[in-house]
């Protein structure tokens, strides 16, 4: 399947990749470090990248996106990266391209693209994307080693979560031989201000627990409103401050927006993606989201969780 990949790009001049809206670092790394195995290798295409932006990733370089006009879609190469659903792609002018790829690791939906690669068993679609360029043969630089791996080390939890495996640490060692400093990766990963630091703190204080001990947040408009950070910080970024309690197996950040309640499940040892789909969502065994329209959607949700607990 990577050849016939490869096929595909080799056959097109223009090039457009799209990931999945609120990125994070997996959607970013992959998709900045394609653009930039594609730019070296095959240095007379265009190559473009497009899609929202997430302040928390900012730091990465190549991180800002395109603004192109539909007129570039005409005879180009749509590439959706790290997206298992239609409706979350960034960008919907994807179906404006003469043809369509997707690449992916998430648990297969539905079928996005006319040609398909969705591998499950990497840890990170950075982790496809690296191994693609490997079977292929194409030259890495540091900005694609780099950018690969960060998406590798978010996705991957630094390598702790159980998606993690022998191939997860090949891969990962493969692009360590392009000289990239892993230390400004970590460093702006893992450090913080002191103000989101304590805002942190705020959110272990809102922690509730059900009947059968699955652990919720639920952060209410006005809330987000107030604490002056952008909406991913606290949808994807608080969810793990319930990661690490003794007892809890499954634990759900709700996050009100203007647009629904977007909610992020984590589980260290039941697979809560059936919940995910079932509310339209979708993603990962242990690690899925999904956009709610209510609060009492998010009762329902918490219900069909702790019945996860029963069986």
């Amino acid at each position: 399947m990577f050849f016939e990949v490869k096929k595909k790009i080799e056959m097109y001049d223009k090039i457009i990749i799209h990931r999945h809206e609120n990125p994070d670092g997996d959607a970013l790394g992959s998709q900045i470090g394609l653009a930039a195995l594609l730019r070296e290798n095959y240095p007379e295409k265009k190559v473009f990248v497009v899609g929202d932006m997430s302040r928390r990733f900012a730091f990465m370089e190549g991180s800002e996106m395109d603004t192109i006009a539909d007129e570039e879609y005409e005879g180009a190469l749509a590439i959706v990266l790290d997206t298992s659903a239609s409706h979350l792609i960034s960008d919907k002018r994807y179906t404006l391209a003469k043809e369509t790829v997707r690449m992916d690791h998430h648990l297969f939906c539905e079928k996005i693209c006319d040609t398909e690669l969705v591998d499950t068993s990497f840890e990170s679609c950075a982790g496809l994307v690296a191994e693609f360029a490997r079977v292929g043969g194409l030259r890495q630089t540091s900005l694609s080693a780099k950018s690969l791996y960060t998406g590798m080390v978010t996705d991957s939890g630094r390598f702790r979560y159980d998606s993690t495996s022998a191939k997860t640490h090949a891969v990962a060692s493969y692009l360590m031989q392009t000289p990239f400093s892993t230390n400004d990766i970590y460093r702006n990963l893992y450090s913080d201000d002191f103000s989101f630091i304590r805002l942190r703190a705020e959110f272990v204080l809102k922690i509730q627990f059900t009947e059968k001990n699955v652990a919720y947040i639920y952060t209410t408009k006005e809330e987000v409103a107030s604490y002056g950070v952008d909406t991913f910080s606290i949808s994807r970024g608080m969810v793990n401050t319930m990661g690490e309690i003794r007892g809890v197996d499954i634990w759900v950040n709700f996050t009100e927006t203007d647009t629904g309640i977007l909610t992020e499940i984590r589980s260290s040892k039941y697979n809560i993606n059936p919940v995910a789909v079932k509310y339209g969502g979708g993603g990962h065994q242990k690690a899925s989201g999904a956009t709610l329209s209510s609060r009492e959607d998010t009762m329902a949700m918490l219900a069909d969780l702790e019945a996860l607990l029963e069986e």
